[in-house]
């Protein structure tokens, strides 16, 4: 049988189970605004993470000069719309761009407009800069007075500076004045005087000395020998001239691009990767 309860002692003991839930209650909440007092604000921070991307130099080191992806240069004669730039991309170190033809060209053709200017240059150099392919420039010598090399070299800067190339290298293939020396002299003065720091020349040797072409001036030499020109490299040039690039071949291939390209090494009697870099650092 059940002990039947006093009534007082279930009203206390229902009062006394209320009071203890209470301050039980009031407790934790006290503990709760403590911790979330004490712990640390979390400020959202608006500052990106990744940093501003710069062609200052190239990350390619090259260790042998024979066994380096190849340097081309190209121009609007190498139709972007044919041009896999991904892969083209992959199998190369570095491009060399063609801004210009020269002021002897007068009419629209495929490759420029009427002035000379080449119509591809600015997507060659965007699409490579946009995959990090360090790019240098070009422009094609035929000036007839010092004073239409120097308004070369004027409007070479104006197009090419705002990519910040590499290099400048005058292409000097033509027989275009008389004293070919101080026409070549005054292009690269003019750019030096507008502020290109690394200017280079490009010229074969035969007709650096046919004219007397003094290339003593100039920060780097490029120069052409194909051998057999077979679209592989052959052999080293036979000169004595202090050269830094060498093209092999005007018959070359890369995958990327299906037809012909003109590929390029670094000379193999330097420190190739410091030659490279010397080519292919964007100067401060």
């Amino acid at each position: 049988m059940r002990k039947k309860l006093n009534p007082m002692i279930v009203v206390v003991f229902f009062l006394s189970f209320f009071a203890l839930i209470f301050i039980t209650g009031v407790t934790g909440n006290t503990v709760n605004k403590t911790e979330a007092a004490n712990e640390p604000a979390v400020t959202q921070s608006n500052t990106s993470t990744s940093s501003k991307t710069t062609n200052s130099s190239s990350s390619y080191y090259i260790a042998n000069a024979l066994e380096m992806k190849p340097i081309i240069d190209v121009s609007a004669w190498q139709r972007p719309s044919e041009i896999d730039y991904d892969t083209l991309s992959k199998n190369i170190s570095g491009a060399i761009v063609r801004i210009q033809s020269g002021s002897h060209t007068k009419n629209e053709n495929t490759a420029t407009d009427k002035n000379g200017v080449d119509k591809s240059f600015d997507t060659h150099i965007k699409e490579f800069q946009a995959r990090n392919i360090p790019v240098a420039v070009y422009a094609y010598v035929t000036g007839n007075s010092i004073e239409s090399m120097q308004e070369e070299a004027r409007s070479f800067y104006k197009a090419a500076n705002k990519y910040k190339p590499t290099f400048y290298w005058l292409d000097v293939e033509e027989y275009t004045m008389d004293d070919m020396n101080a026409g070549v002299e005054a292009f690269r003065k003019e750019l030096e005087t507008l502020g290109a720091k690394n200017i280079g020349i490009y010229v074969g040797t035969y007709f650096m000395e046919d004219h007397s072409i003094n290339v003593d001036k100039f920060d780097a030499v490029w120069i052409p020998t194909y051998g057999d020109d077979s679209g592989y490299y052959n052999a080293a040039p036979n000169t004595d001239l202090d050269y830094d690039l060498h093209q092999y071949t005007s018959r070359g291939y890369v995958n990327g691009f299906e037809h012909h390209l003109d590929l390029n090494i670094i000379t193999t009697l330097k420190d190739p990767n410091e030659v490279y870099q010397k080519l292919f650092t964007t100067p401060e």
